[in-house]
């Protein structure tokens, strides 16, 4: 179970619609209680690749998030990115690339400009997917 407040989604939504026709990207940092992992803290970074197909965080950005994560006493709860013409789910490049499997791996897609689709993934060591819930709070 993810925890996110609707606020954070909003956050996130605005951040992925304004880096349009582009992929947007960023870090979560929270807190894991038992089975659940509660974000509290959202980390707006850039797409240095410039791509709709494919995102890299520009590194001085990334590594600032993870010192305030710290500092905050917050644990890396994972990373988002969009995609803004195909469906919410990791592509191969996606997978490939998800080196950590204790971590959330969220898509928004915005191929629906006016329903966009919010999805988190987990993904082990030998590249299998799975959907994980995501529960939008007040």
């Amino acid at each position: 179970m993810l925890k996110l407040k609707k606020e954070d989604y909003e956050k996130i939504l605005d951040h992925c619609r304004k880096g349009l026709p582009n992929e947007s990207c960023g870090l979560l940092g929270g807190t894991i209680e038992g089975d659940v992992k509660t974000i509290e803290k959202v980390y707006l970074l850039t797409n240095i690749d410039e791509s709709n197909e494919h995102f890299s965080m520009d590194p001085k950005e990334q590594l600032s998030a993870i010192k305030d994560i710290r500092q905050n006493g917050y644990q890396m709860i994972g990373n988002f990115h969009s995609h803004p013409e195909s469906p919410s789910r990791p592509s191969e490049e996606d997978k490939r690339l998800a080196f950590d499997p204790n971590i959330e791996y969220l898509i928004l897609s915005l191929m629906d400009a006016e329903n966009p689709v919010l999805k988190a993934f987990g993904v082990d060591k030998e590249k299998n997917v799975t959907v994980h819930e995501i529960q939008i709070t007040e």
